[in-house]
């Protein structure tokens, strides 16, 4: 097996202003590697199966968990739980760089909350 360099992995938009770099990519294990431009956040929604835990390399995060507000400065992270709604947004004027890991993988495991007006 050989090491992964994010700079070799092919780049996908993730929501507005958001890159993703997928590192690992199994059924029981998802780690990849993301930027959000500022100003950005991805829409509340939550997980059925999978755990995620998202670690901050660069700038602070703000994380909305189940209708609370955590801020996530660089070297922290946050475990969320499945079946937990969640979002990760960008309130800064920096780009954030952070890791989310999730066991077993959230491809097709992503629920989006909707907001009835």
């Amino acid at each position: 097996m050989q090491p992964v360099l994010r700079n070799t992995q092919t780049a996908y938009e993730r929501g507005q202003g958001g890159v993703g770099w997928s590192l690992v990519e199994t059924d029981g294990l998802l780690v990849i590697e993301e930027t959000l431009a500022p100003g950005c956040s991805e829409n509340r929604h939550y997980h059925a199966k999978a755990a995620q835990y998202f670690y901050v390399l660069e700038c602070t995060a703000l994380m909305k968990i189940d209708g609370q507000n955590k801020v996530l400065a660089q070297g922290m992270a946050e475990h969320i739980h499945p079946r937990i709604d969640h979002a990760i947004a960008n309130e800064s004027s920096n780009e954030i760089q952070f890791l989310v890991i999730s066991a077993p993988s959230t491809r097709s495991d992503r629920n989006e909350i909707v907001i009835k007006k």
